[in-house]
């Protein structure tokens, strides 16, 4: 039997394929919100990383003449 002849047959039966979702839709959404506010806590833990240890980062400029202009 050819695809075509497959699908008319399915298509007068009318055949279809039913997949159930393993929960709700909703808590796809629930779930996609929690991931992105994990990784949004995560992202905001590395905020101002830069400057906790500025003293030693002036401290390496001035030795090493990041203050000279090229």
């Amino acid at each position: 039997m050819s695809l075509l002849a497959t699908i008319a047959v399915a298509a007068e039966e009318g055949h279809h394929v039913v997949n159930e979702l393993p929960f709700p839709a909703p808590l796809f959404g629930v779930i996609a919100l929690g991931v992105f506010t994990a990784l949004a806590v995560v992202t905001f833990s590395f905020r101002d990383v830069a400057n906790r240890h500025a003293a030693k980062a002036e401290a390496y400029a001035r030795e090493h003449g990041a203050d000279q202009q090229h």
